[in-house]
């Protein structure tokens, strides 16, 4: 297999989402192509807007559950972020071949999470819409040190739960509708490109925040 991750790497990830709902990826973005994205990152500050909860016929804006601001991705207009759409179809044919889940689609957005924000305990599926399988988040997140929050909690289902810290380059990969997760109050700026593969095309998602 010629793409961005070996296909050994590629089935040892799976194996782990096949056995515990989620794997967590060091080193997933090498040095071209993290510095390429979170240049573009860093340019599109300015047109972030706070995020939503819900799905677009009831979507809300609560600081007390989420506090982060989005800036949702297009293929089309952010065609210079080529080598990570080229990565996104490697992923969605790799759950489809291996995982045997029939994507065909997918919608990602930029997360900034300034001093304060959070994120509540939640499922990334939404009762009226149910198409999100896969939950993708990459850390943009350089010198992360212990202390400046921004970790994501991920509840097991014994009850227990345990924290990642957001690393740059690393990755997290989970079923959208079987991990509940939160993200823990950021006491810097907390940097991420977080979204889902979907059944459906991601044309849904620009009705979505």
């Amino acid at each position: 297999m010629n793409g961005y991750h070996s296909l050994e790497d590629w089935l040892s990830w799976m194996d782990d989402i096949s056995d515990k709902d989620y794997v967590v990826i060091d080193h997933f973005l090498r040095d071209e192509l993290y510095t390429e994205i979170k240049s573009f990152f860093l340019s599109k500050l300015p047109n972030f807007k706070e995020a939503g909860i819900g799905s677009h016929s009831d979507n809300q804006v609560d600081a007390n559950i989420r506090g982060d601001f989005t800036y949702w991705l297009d293929r089309k207009r952010d065609a210079q972020l080529e080598t990570y759409w080229n990565l996104l179809e490697e992923t969605l044919k790799i759950f489809n071949r291996y995982c045997y889940l029939s994507l065909s689609g997918y919608e990602f957005h930029l997360a900034h999470y300034p001093s304060g924000g959070h994120y509540d305990k939640h499922l990334d599926q939404f009762e009226n819409r149910n198409n999100r399988m896969i939950s993708m988040i990459i850390y943009f997140n350089d010198h992360w040190q212990p202390g400046d929050g921004g970790e994501l909690e991920i509840f097991e289902k014994d009850g227990t739960s345990f924290l990642v810290k957001p690393l740059a380059a690393r990755c997290v990969l989970f079923k959208s509708a079987e991990v509940p997760h939160a993200v823990l109050e950021a006491h810097k700026n907390r940097f991420s490109l977080t979204g889902w593969l979907l059944y459906q095309p991601s044309s849904v998602g620009k009705l979505l925040v």
